[in-house]
């Protein structure tokens, strides 16, 4: 098995991690906050990993190059951004479809990578990067009333397209990662993804708390209040862009995040064994839909 597959499977499951803390956080903060937390409280777990690996295991800092500054830039707004519109729809009561939109990330990301480095995918990678999709769709609005005249106009509402959007950003930061990443050139994949997540947290930390200073400083005491979740979420929200990072050194970006739809996976066993709720056909047909992706994606 190539190393970022397992790599891939374990950022998948600890994300999923941090996107439970966030939701619990944006019950009691903003959107500003929730977002920051993800950044802020990770900061410190991102300099541990790029502390440990150069003076436990010995490997050499590599120094910053302005392509490395330049798309550690773009990632880090990206994101930003992809993740504040993620939030904002876990203000609506029906973020489904929106969701659903957003998992459109690997297809987006293949596009990107297509146009930014002339990186081609194979047959069976689109292939699977499209039944996976569809798969999470499926599942993102099987509570819905299923007719044609639903899905068409719930292309079009507003969820969708913010939804949409943050799936665009999410592909060019994955893209953006990846690129900034291998512009360092060495030592190695794990310091090459040690230093591209200090660079981009550290930057991420720095814009967002200058803005909640200057538009919103009640949010920074909501987020004091509620530290010991903002710490949790920051430590597996930091372990899993630092698996992102890992597996998008190695592997193509669109491959990686195709990959990681398996998360919905996680978050569906969590609801089958932890909380015992019963799943329907569609999100049943979602979830195998979203297996057999992965597994052409294994094979391809």
């Amino acid at each position: 098995m190539e190393l970022w597959i397992p790599i891939t499977i374990a950022a998948a499951f600890l994300q999923n991690l941090r996107s439970a803390a966030q939701k619990h956080l944006k019950a009691v903060m903003g959107t500003t906050g929730a977002t920051f937390v993800r950044f802020g409280f990770g900061l410190p777990f991102a300099l541990f990993f790029l502390a440990t690996l150069h003076l436990v295991a010995g490997y050499r800092i590599p120094a910053p190059n302005a392509a490395f500054l330049f798309w550690v830039g773009v990632g880090a707004f990206g994101q930003i951004g992809a993740t504040f519109l993620l939030i904002h729809l876990f203000s609506h009561r029906n973020f489904a479809v929106g969701t659903a939109y957003s998992r459109t990330e690997p297809a987006q990301t293949a596009l990107f990578a297509l146009i930014f480095f002339g990186e081609r995918v194979t047959g069976g990678t689109l292939a699977a990067i499209a039944i996976s999709v569809f798969g999470v769709m499926l599942i993102s609005v099987a509570h819905m009333h299923m007719s044609w005249r639903n899905l068409v106009a719930s292309i079009f509402a507003r969820n969708a397209l913010i939804g949409l959007a943050s799936g665009t950003l999410f592909g060019i930061a994955a893209v953006a990662y990846r690129a900034a990443s291998l512009a360092l050139g060495g030592p190695n994949f794990m310091m090459q993804a040690a230093v591209t997540l200090v660079w981009t947290i550290s930057l991420q930390t720095l814009v967002m708390a200058g803005w909640m200073v200057w538009k919103d400083r009640a949010e920074i005491g909501r987020i004091a209040k509620a530290w010991k979740v903002a710490l949790f979420t920051g430590f597996v929200g930091a372990t899993a862009s630092f698996g992102w990072f890992m597996a998008m050194t190695l592997q193509q970006a669109a491959v990686v995040k195709a990959l990681a739809q398996v998360e919905m996976l996680f978050t569906f066993a969590a609801s089958v064994f932890f909380f015992k709720e019963k799943i329907n056909r569609i999100e049943t047909a979602g979830c195998l839909l979203i297996v057999a992706g992965i597994l052409i994606l294994l094979v391809a």
